[in-house]
């Protein structure tokens, strides 16, 4: 039933005096404004509104990952909200077109109104970053000081805080380790992928060896990237070498989180392992938008200045560029693709357990 109430005025409701009144000028105190300094002003603002509508998205995945359980119908809300978040991404993107509509020397009408304020001061943008999972030892400095230290006082206290908090890649993490089926039974998925990954890999260099067409030479060559791959995959077989690859930064998800997602990728045409499928999916987009965006940023930076400094005194276009590359949060799972086999070489399931990916399966009470 919906409850009695005043009318309610549009105006009102968006509270649209406020929102259109924020949009103060620097170049027009002491003249004529410059004309595209509105349309900066008003990217950015929109930029901010998205943000904290993600960081909205991102509170509703958390209070569904942050339990023991986590149900199907659960599941379902946690990948809308991050799918959503997906879209939003695509919007941030689309609005450096809009953005790039203003000309270098556009820009420079209002240039030096605007330092030292940059985007370094954005703390929705860290508390995204932080929330997602991004660790103080992944950043890509551009001085010796803090990442926060451009912030006010209230904004480092608000952004520091979050990292001492629970963030998506430790619940995404934990969910997976969580995973009932690597061993089920008599099925020891770990084992039977072992056995499928020796056989592939026998087969892969047969038929690199009796490839007609290849010269000696190239032959060499490809034996020589198989024993590369043949490497790659000894490691996930060695807890000790695995250990060594956490230790050293090379991986960054747990040995068991990263059985768990191969179990979910290769076997992700069982009815139960669609949500989780497209969880693990979503994840990787949501990096890789990331990336993408802050590399159409680096873009735009070089295009509007050169090799000048951002207003915030970074490098500017060479450090967002750097950025680009090397902030991620989920690079485990989009590099997962490494260790796929085809689904011909894929053991099959016992009936059992295939019987329990088809919804059979119920957690013990």
């Amino acid at each position: 039933m919906i409850k009695s109430h005043e009318a309610l005025y549009y105006g009102d409701y968006l509270q649209l005096s406020k929102l259109l009144d924020a949009q103060l000028l620097k170049s027009g105190v002491d003249g004529p404004p410059a004309h595209d300094e509105m349309l900066f002003i008003i990217v950015h603002q929109t930029y901010e509104l998205w943000f904290k509508q993600i960081l909205w998205e991102m509170d509703g995945v958390f209070r569904i990952l942050n339990n023991k359980v986590v149900e199907e119908k659960a599941l379902g809300r946690a990948v809308a909200h991050l799918e959503r978040i997906v879209s939003i991404q695509r919007v941030l993107t689309q609005q450096i077109d809009v953005l790039e509509t203003m000309t270098p020397l556009d820009f420079l009408d209002f240039r030096d109104y605007l330092v030292p304020a940059s985007g370094f001061q954005s703390a929705q943008w860290r508390l995204m970053e932080n929330r997602l999972g991004m660790r103080i030892r992944d950043r890509h400095a551009y001085t010796t000081s803090s990442y926060t230290s451009r912030f006010s006082e209230s904004d480092k206290d608000l952004v520091e805080a979050t990292e001492k908090e629970p963030n998506l890649f430790d619940l995404v993490q934990s969910w997976l380790e969580r995973t009932p089926f690597i061993q089920f039974g008599l099925f020891d998925f770990w084992e039977a992928y072992r056995v499928a990954v020796d056989k592939m890999l026998k087969s892969d260099e047969i038929l690199i060896r009796r490839n007609p067409t290849l010269t000696a030479e190239e032959t060499d060559a490809q034996i020589g990237n198989l024993k590369k791959t043949s490497a790659h995959f000894a490691a996930l077989f060695d807890k000790q070498r695995y250990a060594e690859l956490l230790e050293n930064g090379q991986m960054r998800i747990s040995h068991r989180a990263l059985q768990a997602a191969l179990l979910i990728h290769l076997y992700r045409d069982e009815p139960i392992l669609h949500l989780p499928f497209r969880l693990l999916q979503v994840l990787g987009d949501i990096d890789e938008n990331f990336t993408t965006w802050r590399s159409r940023h680096a873009q735009m930076v070089k295009r509007m200045i050169g090799t000048k400094i951002g207003t915030g005194g970074s490098s500017g276009h060479e450090y967002l560029q750097k950025v680009a590359e090397n902030n991620k949060v989920f690079g485990d799972l989009i590099n997962m693709s490494t260790f796929f086999i085809p689904r011909s070489e894929l053991p099959a399931l016992p009936e059992e357990v295939a019987t329990q990916l088809g919804f059979y399966w119920r957690p013990d009470k």
